[in-house]
């Protein structure tokens, strides 16, 4: 099984980007989905986007399509997230989680990483 482990976020103005990263400990993202879940205070946790394993396809919340952009590096095992174009309202904690290919469900989570957008 592996451990998502979040680095990268921190403080943007508004129209600024930030990138966060995702990398598997104690094993790799091979044949395993990532995506990029996120929560603001006094919401529920959403999703963002997704890269999946199989034929890389991504997907991407309506909310961040056109401004974010996943990508992957398998040489670094390593899941990226590209925020462009940031809104106060995309301040969240970023929170990575993985799956099997498989499977439905994600069944292994990061820690979080925080993502602050000032206007």
């Amino acid at each position: 099984q592996v451990q998502p482990v979040e680095s990268g976020g921190g403080s943007a103005q508004a129209g600024g980007s930030l990138t966060v990263s995702c990398t598997a400990s104690g094993g790799t993202f091979s044949h395993y989905d990532v995506g990029w879940f996120r929560q603001a205070p006094g919401k529920e946790r959403e999703f963002v986007s997704a890269i999946y394993w199989i034929g890389g396809r991504t997907n991407y919340a309506d909310s961040v399509k056109g401004r974010f952009a996943i990508s992957g590096d398998n040489a670094k095992n390593t899941v990226y997230l590209q925020m462009n174009n940031l809104k106060p309202e995309d301040t969240a904690v970023y929170y990575c989680a993985a799956r099997n290919t498989y499977r439905v469900t994600w069944d292994y989570w990061g820690q979080g990483t925080q993502v602050t957008v000032s206007s």
